[in-house]
């Protein structure tokens, strides 16, 4: 006996999906800056201002695992938001990750400094990043969730690509922000100038908020609640019907190590005595890559609506992998301009195939009732791996941290998942919108009925 046919997903309203590309554009910048800002002020300004600047080695090293205990958090924060993601719609969560992103980042700003409350400086440090990585471990499923379910048939890919164009357009902002409050002389760097990137993350919630608050829920989701009513237990169904996709998430989402080796460490690196490169010199670097970046990663994903997402993902993660080992060479020789190609190279051209094309490669893994959750958990579970890579590479390279080679050997390694999650996952770049994930779900209701809630 034939199984029902699923309803077709209505067209989104005129003009939806630019709108909704546009809020997960806008709201993913400006609230990765407040998470990038981060990154640099934990490579350049928290080893002397929340630890112990006598002991640089060490300094560097707790400071660069203070960037990776954000994403220790993502996955507890997936976890949380995944479920209410899927119980209460897309934008409400988008709205939630926004204002606490903006508020966390804001008190970060606002801390005190080993040097007048001690011990308890770093442990607030700590507890404000915390609170930054339970916020994104829901801003880019949310994000790609609501573009995905608005995009049009055959433009999915292009259109949740806004997303992490977004994300690079809050690190490019990030950068920005840091060349300038870099040119300070060191003593005013340290006592103030560190601060006003952080205080800016108030009108990023305000901003962010606005720009949210007039988007509309998914025609997908509201069809979904509709007419089978949402998933009580978003978790259950989750790992019932798709727990193959989730694992494949996860070792997906460790190609986020090249961004993290690449921002954080690889800055500490070139900046550190042994090389010599001067703080706005190599946020330059930065700042171009994600400029190209921009433009490359809706290219990337233009190409995948045409000849599938595991062919372009495949270029990007086996691109980083030599890329990065050539970076990091460059950076060794101390040229500036090989640095400046080979870094716009890697990040802004070939790390922007895997980057552009995830949120759409992993958002059509899943059913409606379970996508806000698969995504969440298995990149946040995947991204916290990405997260400590930083505190890894600092110890792979040795005392002196120059050890280049072994960091660049390690990244490889850490592209070899997602290469296999790719080459494993099914192609889904032509399969209409309400029938994504339904072959794993399926095959699960087969053996057991779902629970919902009307």
């Amino acid at each position: 006996m034939s199984e029902p046919a699923t309803p077709a997903v209505p067209a989104a309203p005129p003009g939806q999906p630019r709108k909704a590309a546009a809020a997960a554009w806008i709201g993913s910048a400006l609230e990765y800056y407040d998470f990038f800002i981060y990154g640099s002020a934990a490579a350049l300004i928290f080893p002397k201002v929340f630890f112990d600047a006598s002991d640089p080695a060490t300094a560097t090293l707790l400071s660069l695992a203070t960037f990776g205990v954000a994403y220790a958090a993502r996955p507890v924060g997936a976890l949380f938001l995944g479920h209410f993601g899927d119980r209460v719609g897309r934008k409400k969560i988008m709205v939630f990750t926004l204002i606490l992103m903006g508020v966390s980042t804001f008190l970060i700003g606002c801390l005190p400094t080993r040097a007048q409350v001690g011990t308890l400086a770093p442990v607030l440090l700590v507890l404000c990043r915390v609170l930054q990585g339970i916020s994104a471990a829901g801003e880019q499923a949310s994000a790609g969730s609501m573009t995905l379910e608005h995009a049009p048939p055959g433009r999915r890919g292009f259109f949740t690509s806004f997303t992490l164009g977004g994300t690079q357009g809050g690190q490019l902002l990030a950068t920005l922000v840091f060349l300038l409050v870099a040119q300070l002389p060191e003593d005013q760097l340290l006592a103030w100038g560190w601060r006003v990137p952080f205080w800016l993350s108030i009108a990023v919630a305000v901003v962010g908020y606005v720009i949210r608050r007039r988007l509309d829920e998914t025609p997908a989701f509201a069809r979904q609640a509709a007419s089978e009513g949402v998933v009580r237990l978003p978790l259950v169904v989750l790992m019932r019907e798709h727990w193959r996709d989730v694992l494949r998430v996860v070792a997906g989402a460790l190609i986020a190590s090249v961004s993290t080796i690449f921002t954080v460490w690889a800055l500490a690196y070139a900046t550190s005595d042994a090389v010599g490169m001067s703080r706005s010199s190599m946020l330059w670097v930065g700042a171009l890559a994600n400029l190209v970046a921009l433009a490359a990663i809706p290219l990337w994903a233009t190409l995948s609506d045409r000849v599938g997402r595991r062919p372009v993902y495949l270029i990007g993660a086996v691109g980083s992998a030599v890329t990065m080992f050539l970076y990091l060479w460059a950076i060794s020789t101390g040229s500036y301009p090989l640095i400046l190609l080979l870094g716009v190279v890697s990040f802004g051209v070939v790390y922007s195939a895997a980057n552009g094309v995830w949120p759409s490669f992993y958002g059509e893994m899943f059913t409606t009732r379970v996508r806000l959750s698969g995504v969440a958990i298995g990149t946040q579970i995947g991204f916290a791996v990405a997260g400590f890579a930083v505190t890894f590479a600092a110890e792979i390279a040795g005392p002196d941290g120059t050890g280049w080679s072994a960091v660049a050997l390690f990244t490889a390694a850490l592209c070899v998942p997602p290469v296999i999650a790719a080459i494993t996952a099914r192609e889904t770049h032509t399969v209409p919108t309400e029938h994504l994930g339904e072959e794993a779900a399926r095959t699960a209701a087969r053996r057991e009925p779902v629970t919902t809630t009307t």
